[in-house]
Protein backbone atom coordinates (compact mmCIF):
# COMPACT_ATOMS: atom_id res chain seq x y z
CA UNK A 1 0.00 0.00 0.00
CA UNK A 2 1.39 3.37 -1.02
CA UNK A 3 1.11 5.89 1.78
CA UNK A 4 -0.69 9.12 0.94
CA UNK A 5 1.50 12.17 0.46
CA UNK A 6 -0.07 14.27 3.25
CA UNK A 7 0.08 11.31 5.63
CA UNK A 8 3.76 10.86 4.78
CA UNK A 9 4.41 14.53 5.58
CA UNK A 10 2.66 14.13 8.94
CA UNK A 11 4.68 11.03 9.82
CA UNK A 12 7.93 12.73 8.81
CA UNK A 13 7.22 15.91 10.78
CA UNK A 14 6.23 13.85 13.81
CA UNK A 15 9.59 12.10 13.77
CA UNK A 16 11.31 15.47 14.24
CA UNK A 17 9.52 16.37 17.46
CA UNK A 18 12.85 16.15 19.40
CA UNK A 19 14.37 18.68 17.00
CA UNK A 20 11.43 21.05 17.57
CA UNK A 21 11.96 20.74 21.33
CA UNK A 22 15.68 21.51 20.95
CA UNK A 23 14.96 24.59 18.83
CA UNK A 24 12.38 25.76 21.37
CA UNK A 25 14.88 25.35 24.21
CA UNK A 26 17.45 27.37 22.25
CA UNK A 27 14.88 30.11 21.67
CA UNK A 28 14.27 30.65 25.39
CA UNK A 29 15.66 33.83 26.95
CA UNK A 30 16.71 32.35 30.26
CA UNK A 31 17.44 35.75 31.82
CA UNK A 32 13.70 36.53 31.67
CA UNK A 33 12.65 33.37 33.48
CA UNK A 34 13.33 35.02 36.85
CA UNK A 35 10.46 37.42 36.16
CA UNK A 36 7.95 34.57 35.97
CA UNK A 37 6.29 33.07 32.93
CA UNK A 38 3.90 35.01 30.76
CA UNK A 39 2.00 33.38 27.93
CA UNK A 40 -0.16 36.23 26.62
CA UNK A 41 0.98 35.46 23.15
CA UNK A 42 -1.32 37.69 21.15
CA UNK A 43 -1.60 40.66 23.52
CA UNK A 44 -0.24 43.81 21.92
CA UNK A 45 -0.38 46.03 25.03
CA UNK A 46 0.74 43.63 27.73
CA UNK A 47 3.68 44.66 29.89
CA UNK A 48 4.74 41.08 30.49
CA UNK A 49 7.30 39.45 28.22
CA UNK A 50 7.22 35.92 26.86
CA UNK A 51 10.64 34.32 27.54
CA UNK A 52 10.99 33.25 23.91
CA UNK A 53 12.80 35.03 21.13
CA UNK A 54 10.28 33.96 18.48
CA UNK A 55 7.27 32.65 20.43
CA UNK A 56 4.75 32.33 17.59
CA UNK A 57 7.20 30.55 15.34
CA UNK A 58 8.84 28.23 17.86
CA UNK A 59 5.58 27.23 19.56
CA UNK A 60 3.81 26.72 16.22
CA UNK A 61 6.53 24.35 14.99
CA UNK A 62 6.50 22.42 18.26
CA UNK A 63 2.70 22.07 18.22
CA UNK A 64 2.66 20.99 14.55
CA UNK A 65 5.30 18.30 15.17
CA UNK A 66 3.46 17.12 18.29
CA UNK A 67 0.13 16.87 16.46
CA UNK A 68 1.78 15.02 13.57
CA UNK A 69 3.34 12.53 15.97
CA UNK A 70 -0.02 11.97 17.67
CA UNK A 71 -1.61 11.40 14.26
CA UNK A 72 1.07 8.80 13.52
CA UNK A 73 0.25 6.93 16.73
CA UNK A 74 -3.48 7.11 16.03
CA UNK A 75 -2.97 5.90 12.46
CA UNK A 76 -1.00 2.89 13.64
CA UNK A 77 -3.52 2.06 16.36
CA UNK A 78 -6.51 2.11 13.97
CA UNK A 79 -4.77 0.16 11.21
CA UNK A 80 -6.31 -3.27 10.70
CA UNK A 81 -3.77 -5.83 9.44
CA UNK A 82 -5.70 -8.85 8.15
CA UNK A 83 -3.69 -10.92 5.66
CA UNK A 84 -1.56 -13.45 7.57
CA UNK A 85 2.12 -14.14 6.95
CA UNK A 86 4.31 -16.75 8.60
CA UNK A 87 7.61 -15.52 9.99
CA UNK A 88 10.51 -17.88 9.25
CA UNK A 89 13.30 -15.68 10.65
CA UNK A 90 13.37 -12.39 12.55
CA UNK A 91 16.11 -10.13 13.83
CA UNK A 92 15.55 -7.11 16.04
CA UNK A 93 17.43 -4.06 14.69
CA UNK A 94 17.04 -1.16 17.17
CA UNK A 95 19.99 0.80 15.80
CA UNK A 96 18.23 1.20 12.46
CA UNK A 97 15.43 3.30 13.94
CA UNK A 98 17.75 5.41 16.08
CA UNK A 99 20.14 6.14 13.22
CA UNK A 100 17.30 7.62 11.16
CA UNK A 101 16.86 10.79 13.21
CA UNK A 102 19.43 11.26 15.95
CA UNK A 103 22.39 12.25 13.73
CA UNK A 104 20.33 15.10 12.27
CA UNK A 105 19.13 16.28 15.68
CA UNK A 106 22.71 16.37 16.98
CA UNK A 107 24.01 18.02 13.80
CA UNK A 108 21.70 21.02 14.19
CA UNK A 109 22.14 21.67 17.93
CA UNK A 110 23.72 25.06 17.11
CA UNK A 111 20.86 26.30 14.92
CA UNK A 112 18.30 28.72 16.33
CA UNK A 113 15.36 30.67 14.96
CA UNK A 114 17.37 33.90 15.10
CA UNK A 115 19.82 32.53 12.51
CA UNK A 116 17.66 32.90 9.43
CA UNK A 117 20.18 31.62 6.91
CA UNK A 118 20.97 28.46 8.86
CA UNK A 119 17.32 27.81 9.57
CA UNK A 120 16.43 28.11 5.88
CA UNK A 121 19.28 25.71 5.14
CA UNK A 122 17.90 23.28 7.73
CA UNK A 123 14.44 23.53 6.16
CA UNK A 124 15.84 22.74 2.72
CA UNK A 125 17.80 19.82 4.15
CA UNK A 126 14.74 18.38 5.87
CA UNK A 127 12.69 18.80 2.69
CA UNK A 128 15.27 16.72 0.81
CA UNK A 129 15.31 14.16 3.63
CA UNK A 130 11.54 13.85 3.38
CA UNK A 131 11.63 13.42 -0.38
CA UNK A 132 14.33 10.75 -0.16
CA UNK A 133 12.55 8.78 2.58
CA UNK A 134 9.21 9.07 0.80
CA UNK A 135 10.57 7.87 -2.54
CA UNK A 136 12.60 5.08 -0.92
CA UNK A 137 9.58 3.77 0.98
CA UNK A 138 11.06 4.39 4.43
CA UNK A 139 8.61 7.01 5.71
CA UNK A 140 7.30 4.78 8.48
CA UNK A 141 10.69 4.53 10.19
CA UNK A 142 9.92 6.93 13.01
CA UNK A 143 12.39 6.42 15.90
CA UNK A 144 10.01 7.92 18.46
CA UNK A 145 7.78 4.88 18.04
CA UNK A 146 10.25 2.89 20.14
CA UNK A 147 9.11 4.86 23.19
CA UNK A 148 5.61 3.43 22.69
CA UNK A 149 6.71 -0.18 22.30
CA UNK A 150 7.15 -0.40 18.54
CA UNK A 151 10.16 -2.38 17.37
CA UNK A 152 11.86 -2.71 13.99
CA UNK A 153 12.72 -6.17 12.68
CA UNK A 154 14.40 -7.63 9.66
CA UNK A 155 12.27 -10.62 8.72
CA UNK A 156 11.97 -13.52 6.34
CA UNK A 157 8.37 -14.52 5.72
CA UNK A 158 6.03 -16.49 3.50
CA UNK A 159 2.39 -16.07 2.56
CA UNK A 160 -0.09 -18.90 3.23
CA UNK A 161 -0.03 -21.61 0.56
CA UNK A 162 3.06 -20.02 -0.96
CA UNK A 163 6.55 -21.32 -0.33
CA UNK A 164 8.35 -18.26 -1.68
CA UNK A 165 10.48 -16.72 1.06
CA UNK A 166 10.48 -12.93 1.08
CA UNK A 167 12.78 -10.59 2.97
CA UNK A 168 11.73 -7.26 4.42
CA UNK A 169 11.57 -4.99 7.42
CA UNK A 170 8.68 -4.99 9.83
CA UNK A 171 7.32 -2.73 12.55
CA UNK A 172 5.63 -4.55 15.39
CA UNK A 173 4.40 -3.43 18.77
CA UNK A 174 5.97 -6.16 20.83
CA UNK A 175 8.00 -9.27 20.10
CA UNK A 176 7.57 -11.50 17.07
CA UNK A 177 8.70 -15.11 17.00
CA UNK A 178 9.81 -17.24 14.05
CA UNK A 179 7.46 -20.05 13.13
CA UNK A 180 4.31 -18.12 14.01
CA UNK A 181 1.83 -16.38 11.72
CA UNK A 182 0.71 -12.78 12.25
CA UNK A 183 -1.73 -10.50 10.44
CA UNK A 184 0.06 -7.81 8.48
CA UNK A 185 -0.39 -4.78 6.29
CA UNK A 186 2.32 -3.43 3.99
CA UNK A 187 2.89 0.34 3.97
CA UNK A 188 5.37 1.21 1.23
CA UNK A 189 8.32 -1.12 1.92
CA UNK A 190 7.57 -1.63 5.63
CA UNK A 191 5.47 -4.53 6.92
CA UNK A 192 3.32 -3.61 9.93
CA UNK A 193 2.54 -6.62 12.10
CA UNK A 194 -0.01 -7.07 14.86
CA UNK A 195 2.44 -8.91 17.07
CA UNK A 196 -0.07 -9.63 19.84
CA UNK A 197 -2.37 -11.51 17.46
CA UNK A 198 -1.06 -14.94 16.56
CA UNK A 199 -2.92 -16.79 13.80
CA UNK A 200 -3.24 -20.52 14.29
CA UNK A 201 -1.89 -22.65 11.45
CA UNK A 202 -4.43 -24.94 9.76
Amino acid sequence: MQIRFLAAIAIFLGSYLPLALILLAQDVNYTLLGNGLCWRLFSQHSACVIPLGHPRFSLAILIICFICFCLTLVGLSVSRPKLPIRITESRYIPAELMSYTLPYVVSFMSIGYQETGKFVGLTIFLAWMFWITYKSGQTMLNPLLTVFGWRLYEIKYVFPNNGIVRIGRALARGDIEPGLSYPHIAVQDIVILRARTVIEER
